[in-house]
C-alpha cells in the first residue's frame, strides 16, 4: 500500500487542545440538559404514551447500526473539522426546530422523533472525526492523560447536566429548555471555527475507492488484530450489559426495591461518580500495572460491580446497588480510555477513522440490543434476576481479554504484529 505524507500534526499550540476540548463540553454539557428537556417535551406536552416514548429512545441510538461503518469512510474523506462543526449545525438545527414548530402549534412526536434520528446521525459523524481529530493536536505520550480528562469530563457533564436540565425545565418549561441544547452545538461550532483544518495526516492511494472496499478494509484489520480485536469483543459485552442496566434499573429500582423517585435519580447518578474516578485512575493504574495488565482487571472489576448491583434488600440494596455501580462505571471507563488510546497509537492513521466507526458500530451497536434483550427477560423473570444474568454475561469482557495476546503484554504497545496477521489486504 503506498502512502503519502502529510502536513504534521497541530502540536506546538496548547490552546488547540483546550479549545477542542472547551468544544466537546459545551455540546456534551448542552446533550445532558437535552436529554431530559425531550423526553419531558413529550411527555407533558404532547401526552406521548409508552411506545412513542420507547421510539424517541431507540431513535437516539439507531444512526450507529445504520451508518456506523460507512461513518468511517465519510469522516475519511471529510476535513476533520468540518465534519465536526456540520454535525454541530446539523444537531442545532434539528434541536432548534422543536420550539419553533411548537411556537407555531405545529409540534408533534413524529417530529420529536425526527429530531432524535437528525441527532443521532449527527452524533456519529462528530463522534468519529472528534476522535479522530485529537491524535492530530496531541503528542502520542500524552493521548491516554487527554483522553481519560475526556472521559472524567464526559462523567461530570452527564452526573450534573441532568440535574441542571430538570431545574432549567421547571424553570422555563421543557420546550424552552430544549433551546439550551441547540445552542451549546452553536457554541460548539463557533469553538471548532478557530481551529486548524486538519485531514488525515496520511492517506492511502485508494483513499477514493469503492466505499464498501474501504468499510472491509477498515473492518478486517480491526477483527483481525490480536489486541485490537479482542478489545472491541470485550468492549461490546460491557456494552450489551450496559444497555441491559439502562432498561432494567428504573424497574428494578421503583417496582422491586420500591424506592422513592428523588432516591431513584439520586442511585442513577451514582454512576457519573464511578466514571469520574476511573477516569481520574486510569493513568495512575495504567502506569503502575501496565496497560494490558490493567484492561484485564478492569474488566474483573467490572463484573464484580454488575454482580454486587442486584444483592439485598431494603437499604442494604441500595446501598449495594449505589457501590455496585460505582464499581462497574469504573472498571468500564478505565477499559474505555486504555482501548480507545491504543486504537488512536496503533492503528495506521490513514486508517483511523475507519477503525474508530467499525468499533463503535460494533460496540455500540449493542446497546439497544442489550436493553430489548433485557427488556423481554424482565417481564416474566423480573429485574433481580435479569441483572443477574447480565452479570454473567459481563464475564465475557475479561475473559475475551484472557484468551488474547493480552494476556502475555505488560502494555498494549508491547505487542509486535507480523504483518500478514492483521493486513486487510490478504483477502
Amino acid at each position: 500500500m503506498e502512502l503519502t505524507t502529510l502536513a504534521r500534526p497541530v502540536r506546538a499550540n496548547r490552546g488547540v487542545f483546550w479549545t477542542w476540548w472547551a468544544a466537546g463540553t459545551t455540546s456534551s454539557a448542552g446533550s445532558a440538559v437535552g436529554a431530559v428537556a425531550l423526553p419531558l417535551t413529550a411527555l407533558t406536552v404532547l401526552d406521548a404514551g409508552p411506545f412513542e416514548m420507547g421510539l424517541i429512545a431507540a431513535a437516539g441510538y439507531v444512526a450507529w447500526l445504520v451508518i456506523g461503518l460507512p461513518a468511517g469512510v465519510l469522516v475519511q474523506r471529510l476535513p476533520l473539522r468540518g465534519a465536526q462543526i456540520g454535525a454541530d449545525l446539523a444537531r442545532a438545527a434539528a434541536v432548534g426546530s422543536v420550539p419553533v414548530a411548537w411556537w407555531f402549534g405545529w409540534l408533534g412526536v413524529t417530529q420529536l422523533i425526527v429530531v432524535a434520528l437528525v441527532v443521532s446521525f449527527a452524533n456519529v459523524v462528530f463522534d468519529v472525526a472528534n476522535a479522530t481529530f485529537l491524535p492530530e493536536i496531541v503528542e502520542r505520550e500524552q493521548l491516554q492523560a487527554r483522553n481519560s480528562l475526556t472521559s472524567a469530563t464526559h462523567a461530570a457533564t452527564q452526573l450534573g447536566g441532568p440535574s441542571a436540565g430538570g431545574f432549567c425545565v421547571q424553570l422555563l418549561g421543557p420546550v424552552v429548555t430544549v433551546l439550551v441544547d441547540a445552542a451549546s452545538y452553536l457554541v460548539s461550532a463557533a469553538l471548532l471555527r478557530t481551529l486548524p483544518a486538519r485531514g488525515s495526516r496520511v492517506r492511502s492511494k485508494d483513499g477514493d475507492g469503492p466505499t464498501w472496499g474501504l468499510i472491509r478494509e477498515g473492518w478486517w484489520f480491526v477483527v483481525r488484530h490480536p489486541v485490537m480485536g479482542p478489545g472491541m469483543w470485550t468492549a461490546t459485552a460491557v456494552n450489551f450489559v450496559c444497555g441491559a442496566q439502562l432498561a432494567v434499573f428504573p424497574l428494578y429500582l421503583v417496582r422491586e426495591l420500591h424506592a422513592p423517585a428523588a432516591l431513584v435519580g439520586l442511585l442513577l447518578a451514582v454512576e457519573g461518580v464511578g466514571s469520574l474516578v476511573g477516569a481520574a485512575l486510569t493513568t495512575r493504574i495504567t502506569s503502575r500495572f501496565g496497560s494490558a495488565q490493567a484492561l484485564i482487571w478492569a474488566g474483573v472489576a467490572a463484573v464484580a460491580g454488575a454482580a454486587l448491583i442486584p444483592v439485598g434488600t431494603g437499604w442494604v440494596a441500595f446501598a449495594a446497588f449505589a457501590a455496585g455501580n460505582v464499581v462497574f462505571a469504573g472498571g468500564v471507563v478505565v477499559l474505555s480510555v486504555t482501548t480507545r488510546t491504543y486504537r488512536q497509537i496503533a492503528s495506521p492513521p490513514q486508517l483511523l477513522p475507519r477503525v474508530m466507526a467499525t468499533v463503535r458500530f460494533v460496540s455500540w451497536g449493542a446497546i439497544p440490543v442489550g436493553g430489548l434483550v433485557a427488556g423481554a427477560l424482565a417481564g416474566p423473570l423480573g429485574g433481580r434476576v435479569t441483572l443477574w444474568l447480565f452479570a454473567a454475561a459481563v464475564l465475557a469482557a475479561p475473559l475475551v481479554l484472557v484468551l488474547s495476546p493480552v494476556r502475555h503484554l505488560h502494555d498494549l504497545t508491547d505487542f509486535r504484529p507480523q504483518r500478514r496477521t492483521i493486513d486487510a489486504d490478504d483477502d
